[in-house]
């Protein structure tokens, strides 16, 4: 009875990954550890650790996030890990998700005031032609203009101050999506909303 060979194209790729130890490649391919180091030095293999730290800093930064809100010994438990990294994660989308309904909640307040100047127009006509006849009202004719001028040159200011909160908000929801990684674990449906909100923005002012 032949003994069967060590696959050892597989053992090279699971060493370079760099993802298990030797002894763990060893006891999952049948193969001693001894003999797994004498063929890597020998063949010159190097072990590509990038993706092993990765996932050791992530463990570290999941653990240091909630380790301020739960106990050591609720930490102890996987389930318990989950869990409060779940409850951080909620907690930033409700918060992405709060400032973005503000945002709208202000972009609507523009849209109905410029609704509201531009449904004055007529006004505005009447009063410039109540101005030029010389009635005997010029005074409040003047003073309802200038009222009607001040609203209407503080509108684009507004409009560009809001613009640009809008565009930091965007900024900072994608550097704290980065910073926790949303992206890859939950998708960007809170990005994506704000990145249409800067659309219409950018449509109707």
């Amino acid at each position: 009875m032949t003994t069967k060979q060590p696959d050892w194209e597989r053992i090279e790729q699971l060493f370079r990954a760099g993802l298990l130890s030797v002894r763990e490649i060893a006891s999952a391919c049948g193969v001693s550890h001894t003999a797994i180091n004498k063929r890597s030095k020998a063949e010159g293999w190097d072990r590509d650790l990038n993706a092993k730290i990765k996932a050791k800093a992530d463990s570290l930064v999941s653990k240091r996030e909630v380790s301020t809100k739960v106990s050591t010994e609720t930490l102890a438990t996987e389930r318990g890990i989950v869990e409060a990294n779940a409850e951080v994660i909620a907690d930033i989308r409700m918060a992405h998700r709060t400032d973005i309904g503000r945002s709208r909640r202000l972009t609507n307040l523009l849209l109905d005031e410029l609704e509201s100047l531009t449904e004055e127009q007529g006004t505005i006509k009447e009063l410039i032609a109540q101005l030029k006849d010389g009635g005997g009202d010029d005074a409040d004719a003047m003073s309802d203009m200038l009222a009607l001028a001040n609203k209407m040159g503080a509108l684009p200011s507004r409009t560009k101050t809001m613009k640009e909160l809008a565009e930091t908000l965007k900024t900072l929801v994608a550097l704290e999506r980065q910073a926790y990684d949303l992206d890859t674990k939950t998708g960007g449906n809170d990005a994506d909303e704000l990145s249409k909100l800067m659309d219409d923005l950018s449509k109707e002012a």
